[in-house]
C-alpha cells in the first residue's frame, strides 16, 4: 500500500466577514429616500439606487448580517 498525502487549502480567518456594502452618500437636505423595511424617511436622497433603510433598520440588518463565530 501507498500512503496519500492529502494537501488542504489555507483557510482564512476572514472568511464570514462580507466586505462593506455600497452606500450612497447622504443627502444634505431633502427630499428623503423611503426605507423599504419600515417606509420611514432614511438619510439617503430619493434618488439613491439600490435598497436604501432607516439607521434603525440599517442596524437591524448588520446584526442579522452578523458573523457569530
Amino acid at each position: 500500500m501507498t500512503e496519500s498525502t492529502h494537501v488542504s487549502a489555507p483557510v482564512s480567518a476572514s472568511y464570514c466577514t462580507p466586505g462593506p456594502a455600497p452606500r450612497p452618500e447622504p443627502a444634505a437636505e431633502g427630499p428623503f429616500a423611503a426605507c423599504v423595511l419600515c417606509r420611514e424617511p432614511t438619510e439617503y436622497p430619493e434618488s439613491a439606487k439600490g435598497i436604501t433603510l432607516c439607521p434603525v433598520c440599517e442596524w437591524q440588518e448588520a446584526q442579522r448580517t452578523a458573523c457569530s463565530g
